[in-house]
């Protein structure tokens, strides 16, 4: 379980930040992930990735916390990036970070999160289907439509 922990950590850190938008909820729900999945590990029936099986117990870990707690609105993120100095290109440059993680954070929760799962973790849209409890063909056009959005707001036409 250890190297389970270790090698999925990340994937299921990153999807739960996604979702939630606080840090700190998705590290606290990360272990009580890991721990769900130790206690349910013999029924794991190899139809689908480990990582999409995580995420599956991480969705819905989430959504007893929300049930439980409500479902709150975290603050938005800083988007102020520092530079003590900085040229015109790297302003540039951190101006267009800005815009990105701004539109990235205006996009709906299941947005998000298929983003997440595909950009950043690179999950076929197969397994983000199965993680979000929809088709594959669902996660290709979110997908599609999330990226539309990003471009647009961020006033980039190859995203």
């Amino acid at each position: 379980m250890e190297e389970l922990y270790r090698q999925y950590v990340q994937i299921v850190y990153r999807f739960l930040v996604s979702a939630c938008r606080d840090p700190g909820l998705a590290e606290d729900l990360t272990q009580e992930t890991f721990l769900r999945a130790w206690e349910s590990l013999e029924r794991f029936d190899h139809s689908c990735r480990i990582s999409t099986w995580l995420c599956q117990i991480a969705k819905h870990v989430l959504y007893q916390h929300w049930e439980k707690y409500g479902r709150e609105r975290p603050a938005e993120p800083d988007l102020q990036i520092p530079a003590p100095e900085d040229t015109e290109s790297q302003a540039l440059r951190r101006v267009e970070l800005a815009e990105v993680l701004e539109a990235f954070w205006a996009l709906g929760p299941d947005m998000r999160q298929v983003v997440s799962l595909r950009a950043m973790e690179g999950l076929a849209y197969k397994e983000i289907g199965r993680i979000m409890g929809k088709s594959e063909n669902w996660a290709r056009v979110t997908y599609f439509r999330a990226k539309e959005i990003l471009a647009r707001e961020a006033h980039h036409e190859d995203f």
